[in-house]
């Protein structure tokens, strides 16, 4: 509802600025002012929904979207409105990738108990071992001393304790050890369910690689342990014009071979992941001349012909892609880093539509 509110606004604003002259009548609506206290409305049960989404960050993005609210105005001109609808943007994918990275670690702080509840069964499980092999220690020690003679009646009474204790004990243990096992077989089951859980929201649901937050995550722990690496986001070229004249199940299925060569072209030292649409991101552990190295090695793999099988038949398509790397410098936040790729990843497309002009002509 956002974005097609934007465009009715900046449609009406630019028809506006070059001199079309409102119809409106005098009992008509008044429709900019209308459709600014829909998206300021809009903002609002964004803000409140993230309350209810996650109730620990979303205070942060109600308050953020509600000045933009504030700031919305009948006299708002055409780059007025851009920059406020990047701004709410902006917000949101900071806010999306924060409340993922919260359940990230609330999901952390679970699997942290579970190991600390199975290290504790396992101690009271050590714990009651112990202690039976001490009571068995003793129940022998009175049969030694029930073996007096002068003490029958002691020794008869004390025998009968004996072993009316060691029979207690022995169930107690079989009963406590029946226990643990049981109570270790949930903690087990649990574990693999939340480690299954954490594989499926690591990985890509379409081409198996790794997620945007998973590959974030990664980039922040590299540059937490001051290690040497080289980031390169690679975008399809013409991606849209697939989807647009064959369907986004053909453009679906191109993604998935593509991540199938990047794959294959990779090694296993680069860790790879879809940044979003038809933009992937590779994280190599090496330096800028060995990581350019593999980049043209890796460009000219993945690029070429493709085959797509749809029910009319065979679909033979040309997929190409630029390609930006950067390399860590100390002191980069991940967000610099990531420009710089992204700046290097445009400017091999440009470079590209250049070429691809110059031979039309």
């Amino acid at each position: 509802m956002q974005s097609g509110q934007i465009i009715s606004l900046k449609r009406y604003l630019d028809s506006t600025s070059s001199g079309a002259i409102d119809q409106r009548g005098p009992e008509e609506p008044d429709v900019l002012a209308l459709t600014m206290a829909a998206y300021g409305s809009a903002l609002q049960e964004m803000g409140n929904c993230s309350l209810d989404a996650c109730p620990g960050l979303g205070d942060g993005l109600q308050r953020g979207l509600g000045r933009l609210r504030n700031d919305l105005s009948v006299g708002m001109n055409c780059a007025a409105l851009e920059a406020m609808d990047a701004g709410v943007q902006e917000q949101l994918r900071d806010w999306g990738r924060n409340t993922a990275r919260h359940y990230q670690q609330k999901a952390d702080e679970i699997k942290g108990l579970l190991i600390v509840m199975a290290r504790t069964a396992e101690s009271v499980g050590a714990r009651d071992q112990r202690c039976a092999k001490q009571i068995s220690e003793v129940t022998a020690r009175l049969r030694e001393v029930a073996s007096l003679e002068d003490l029958t009646e002691i020794r008869a009474t004390i025998e009968r304790s004996a072993s009316e204790l060691k029979t207690s004990i022995d169930r107690m243990t079989v009963e406590g050890k029946e226990a643990l096992d049981q109570l270790r077989e949930q903690v087990s089951n649990y574990r693999t369910k939340l480690e299954a859980a954490e594989e499926i929201a690591s990985r890509d649901a379409l081409t198996g690689l790794r997620s945007r937050l998973c590959v974030e995550t990664l980039i922040e722990n590299r540059i937490g342990a001051g290690a040497q690496f080289c980031v390169a986001i690679i975008d399809i070229d013409g991606f849209k014009k697939v989807n647009d004249d064959h369907g986004h199940l053909t453009g679906d299925e191109v993604l998935k071979q593509f991540a199938a060569e990047l794959r294959s072209a990779c090694r296993q030292t680069d860790m790879i992941g879809r940044w979003g649409g038809d933009e992937f991101i590779i994280v190599l552990e090496c330096t800028l001349p060995e990581a350019t190295a593999q980049i043209d090695r890796l460009r000219k793999w993945v690029c070429g012909n493709y085959t797509v099988q749809r029910a009319s038949g065979a679909l033979k398509l040309r997929v190409d892609a630029s390609i930006g790397l950067s390399e860590h410098l100390p002191d980069e936040s991940i967000k610099q880093l990531l420009a710089r790729a992204d700046a290097a990843m445009y400017k091999c497309k440009a470079a590209s539509r250049a070429i691809g002009s110059g031979a039309s002509r």
